[in-house]
């Protein structure tokens, strides 16, 4: 048998607070909320392909960057999901007696750190190194995802913070070292078959 840890007691009363909250919110808002924690991360997804080809009509440089972003999210997705193992923090919605949103997760499939924060926080802090902009764009529903995974009863607060900093972290540590490689990598790769990748023109 695996002994596993409870988080109720870092932030168990604030998770309940959020769950009963979401009990009385109009059906459209839970159903809005419910759906962008289910299928939001397809919308990261998005928004690399759209740094990457807003990064084609800077420069290869800069588009390779904007395609190492998806590899560093995996990464930052690899950490999150090893911590998991390492801490095996039993859902909330297993270990509270509350009504929440969606499905809770069977047992084993840990709650800490959140997953999807960590991929959001990743992919948003990477695009911030592509366009500012569009990273910009990212945090934000970087921090809705977050958000959305408390709503829904699926996780603590904590599980969703310390989610946004492995994600975070992890590129921050990681994209200065790639983006050193990314000019010798751009200039290497224009030469190839795959330069219509890397640059309009």
């Amino acid at each position: 048998m695996i002994l596993a840890f409870g988080g109720a007691s870092i932030d168990g009363s604030a998770y309940t607070d959020v769950v009963r909250l979401a009990q009385h919110a109009p059906a459209w808002l839970n159903d809005a909320v419910s759906a962008w924690s289910t299928y939001g991360l397809a919308v990261f997804a998005v928004l690399m392909v759209v740094g990457w080809w807003s990064a084609r009509r800077v420069d290869a440089t800069a588009s390779v960057t904007a395609l190492a972003v998806p590899f560093v999210v995996v990464v930052a997705y690899g950490i999150d999901a090893a911590l998991k193992l390492l801490v095996h923090e039993n859902r909330p919605c297993q270990s509270l007696k509350v009504t929440v949103l969606e499905a809770c997760p069977a047992r084993g499939d840990w709650s800490f750190p959140s997953n999807h924060t960590a991929i959001a926080a990743a992919a948003a802090v990477a695009l911030l190194f592509v366009v500012r902009r569009l990273g910009a764009v990212a945090v934000v529903a970087a921090g809705a995802m977050a958000a959305s995974r408390v709503w829904v009863g699926v996780h603590y607060p904590h599980d969703v913070v310390a989610g946004a900093m492995v994600g975070a972290l992890t590129v921050m540590a990681a994209m200065p070292v790639l983006r050193r490689w990314a000019e010798p990598l751009a200039v290497r790769l224009t030469a190839t078959r795959l330069r219509p990748l890397l640059a309009t023109s």
